[in-house]
């Protein structure tokens, strides 16, 4: 397997300097699985190539494989490309190579550290699982220009179509250390595997190799999949802490909040059960809650057998701790634990996760956005996820004059708005006629004379063509 990286910025030779190996030298490298041989072909003025040729050794591949990929065919240990393909080894081999660029080090020039070089890269040969299709979607939004030539499984027979490889050329004015952690989260990611079992190291690995470019990136969520093998536990962690630091500070309060003293619990309860039961009463399969902080609804859903898809979202990561624990999530059985998932997420982000399902809920969670962000948490809800019925509460801000005589006075610090009914009414008019559903208002709670209950229901039902 071959890397070439190449500049032509004046003096192309500072790529010596950056990678801390000399342009007159050649230098070999000892790695777990065989040797990688340093060299640059092209040195001077004008334009310079390092490139790292890696020797693996087939037979000691075998001897040390630890099982990583669940290999059950005994004669694929020795009949594959792992000697042969750009893979988790490159990105192993990168990292003891050139430890000081991808660290972001440079001894002798430290100004070239954070300058942007033009760079161009050929990786030969690189294995796609998911075609050329995926290397743009992972390399052109991070502002490279990519080049790929597919081989076909056989020049002989042509008629037997493509294979999943491919030589690759990268172009991208970026400084060298990014362009390193580009490599050496993506090679990986795009063959789909890796020579090593995965661990929660991995994870910490992730996050430091993406920082100031993973979070940002719209594959995010694929790349952490799959760059952690696909063990949901790791991935749910690695994506707590991207979201955490992608969701702006001002809609953090549309976590599910605990409700405050004037809310008793009885009322919560009593809530709970009527989302519960206007949920259930179509038969619906599968049910999304959107702020489901702790997961309190959905521990009342999970009883109910005919739900066989359940998902809870919330913009909260330690609050999706809690859920997971309050659910005693580890501890289900397995045909349970399959029924229930649990997301980070935002409502005023496009979610292709948020998607397919029969119904969904937000119980007291619109309050706690900015009203200029309501338009996006419609789309995302109810145009893009558009599910067969929408249960939405909020409070009903005309009750309030039960426990206090300042009107301007909310039930919670972080309410950032209360709307009467009539207000209520009107937005459910907006949303039913803008986005095809039908509505019904309900009141939860004991109602009082003039202003009404503490809590007001939407019934939005999907109107089918």
């Amino acid at each position: 397997m071959l890397l070439t990286i190449t500049t032509r910025h004046t003096p192309a030779t500072d790529l010596g300097y950056l990678l801390h190996k000399h342009p007159a030298k050649v230098q070999d490298i000892g790695l777990s699985k065989g040797k990688a041989h340093i060299f640059y072909p092209v040195a001077n003025e004008q334009e310079c190539t390092c490139a790292m040729v890696l020797d693996i050794d087939p037979v000691g591949l075998v001897r040390t494989n630890d099982g990583s990929s669940g290999n059950s065919f005994a004669l694929e240990q020795y009949v594959n490309d792992r000697p042969y393909v750009a893979s988790s080894i490159m990105s192993n081999a990168i990292s003891k190579a050139f430890a000081s660029a991808l660290n972001g080090k440079c001894k002798d020039k430290p100004e070239l550290v954070d300058m942007p070089l033009p760079f161009e890269v050929k990786l030969s040969v690189l294995p796609v699982n998911g075609g050329e299709q995926l290397l743009l979607r992972m390399f052109e939004p991070l502002g490279y220009t990519v080049t790929a030539t597919r081989y076909t499984l056989d020049d002989k027979f042509p008629e037997w179509g493509n294979s999943r490889y491919f030589t690759v050329v990268l172009k991208h004015t970026v400084t060298l250390q990014t362009l390193l952690t580009h490599l050496y989260i993506l090679i990986p990611v795009l063959d789909n595997d890796k020579h090593y079992w995965v661990n929660k190291e991995e994870v910490e690995k992730l996050l430091a190799k993406g920082k100031g470019w993973l979070d940002k990136h719209p594959e995010r969520e694929l790349i952490s999949r799959r760059y952690l093998r696909h063990q949901k536990s790791l991935m749910n962690d690695a994506m707590a802490m991207l979201m955490k630091d992608d969701i702006p500070e001002d809609i953090v309060e549309a976590e599910l909040i605990p409700e405050p003293e004037i809310s008793t619990p009885k009322l919560h309860d009593s809530r709970l059960q009527i989302v519960c039961d206007e949920l259930l009463s179509t038969p619906v399969k599968s049910v999304l809650d959107l702020g489901c902080g702790e997961g309190k609804l959905l521990k009342r859903l999970m009883t109910h057998q005919q739900l066989t898809h359940i998902t809870g979202m919330d913009v909260s990561s330690r609050t999706l701790e809690i859920a997971y624990r309050r659910l005693k999530y580890y501890q289900l059985p397995d045909n349970q634990r399959k029924r229930l998932r649990l997301i980070l997420g935002s409502l005023v982000y496009r979610d292709r996760r948020m998607e397919g399902f029969d119904a969904a809920a937000l119980v007291e969670v619109i309050e706690h956005l900015d009203t200029v962000r309501l338009k996006a948490m419609e789309k995302c809800v109810f145009e893009y996820a558009k599910p067969g019925k929408v249960v939405v509460t909020t409070p009903n801000k005309e009750w309030n004059v039960t426990f206090t005589e300042d009107e301007s006075m909310m039930r919670h610090s972080d309410h950032r708005f209360e709307w009467t009914r009539a207000q209520f009414s009107d937005w459910c008019e907006k949303v039913s006629t803008t986005y095809g559903y039908t509505y019904v208002i309900k009141a939860i709670g004991e109602e009082a004379e003039h202003v009404g209950a503490p809590t007001q229901m939407a019934i939005f039902t999907l109107i089918k063509n």
